[in-house]
């Protein structure tokens, strides 16, 4: 009898502690996510990342050293980078980040039949685009000589190095900030967190909801303004998506009648095209396509995208734009949500 009161009072023991445990796991399944929001500047603009964490892990150094790497690989801003020494006619080895971009520029080529063209950057830079100011007559001479070593399609990759045949000038900036985006989007990804924003200059990745508001990721659509104030036109709801947002108002020229120019240049040209798209914003899986895709649409014009995106049902677009009245005239295309 003593033996067996023993062992009842084993059991009433292994009772109460499996109790324990199963509140403890009820309890630690009940706690929320930790809010992680980290921001800072980078890419010449500024970045905001929001994360839920069960461990509220800072990965602040990692997301430094990620963004070091992809300057070194594809900044024009800095000499020694891979890109710049590239352009200054240099036979180097590039990596991977190098060659996912050059790659999604190619195809975003192909597709918008040179509409985006990583190769337009030295014909932008001699029209010394800036926000304001008068169109500066440039030699036409000067222009054609330019255009010359203008075309993506002369350029590719062969044992991850650069294989072109003309002189072009290499300048990912219209896609290598979304791409930043991504790549901060999938470090996340890779530690296991499902509900994340990443912003860096207005491009934007998202995942999972913002757990605090229990709600879908709430991102804006801005305003065109040509005198540099910032607001909102629309907010809307997103999630496991990008966008990417390209305007036309705020580097500008005006000739002498008056006529508005951007800074896009024609491809096929060399000169400044007069477009009355204001703002074009676009939703992809990856936010390096959205940027792109973004980019080529200005120069595209408003029926030229209209009849893409028939072909293209991944892509939502919003569109904002002049009508010839000058006043503005918004499009929202395959599905762009509404708010």
């Amino acid at each position: 009898m003593e033996y067996r009161i023993k062992f009842l009072g084993q059991v009433k023991r292994s009772r109460n502690l499996i109790g324990l445990f199963v509140l403890f796991l009820i309890y630690a399944c009940q706690q929320e996510p930790k809010n992680t929001h980290l921001s800072g500047e980078v890419f010449g603009t500024t970045y905001s990342i929001q994360y839920f964490s069960e461990t509220n892990k800072d990965y602040q150094q990692q997301f430094d050293s990620l963004f070091s790497l992809i300057n070194e690989s594809m900044s024009t801003y800095m000499p020694n980078s891979k890109i710049s020494r590239i352009n200054k006619g240099d036979t180097i080895s590039v990596d991977d980040h190098f060659i996912a971009v050059f790659n999604a520029s190619k195809r975003i080529y192909r597709e918008t039949e040179g509409a985006f063209d990583p190769t337009i950057g030295a014909v932008v830079n001699a029209w010394d685009f800036g926000p304001g100011g008068k169109i500066v007559g440039l030699d036409s001479l000067k222009v054609d000589s330019l255009m010359k070593e203008v075309g993506f399609n002369k350029m590719g990759i062969v044992d991850h190095k650069i294989r072109k045949t003309s002189k072009g000038i290499l300048d990912f900036n219209a896609i290598a900030k979304g791409y930043g985006v991504d790549v901060i989007g999938r470090f996340l990804e890779s530690k296991n967190i499902e509900n994340y924003l990443v912003e860096i200059g207005g491009e934007i990745r998202c995942k999972g909801l913002n757990v605090e508001k229990e709600k879908l990721w709430k991102v804006g659509v801005e305003m065109p303004h040509f005198d540099g104030t910032q607001s909102i036109m629309k907010a809307i709801s997103i999630t496991n998506a990008s966008m990417a947002t390209s305007g036309t108002y705020r580097k500008f020229k005006i000739d002498e009648s008056g006529n508005r120019y951007s800074h896009i240049i024609d491809t096929k040209t060399g000169y400044p095209s007069k477009t009355n798209l204001l703002s074009i914003s676009v939703i992809a899986e990856d936010c390096a396509i959205a940027d792109g895709y973004a980019t080529a649409f200005k120069a595209m014009g408003v029926e030229k995208v209209e009849r893409f995106l028939e072909k293209h049902p991944e892509l939502k677009v919003f569109l904002i734009y002049e009508n010839d009245q000058g006043d503005l005239e918004t499009k929202a295309l395959n599905d762009f949500p509404e708010n």
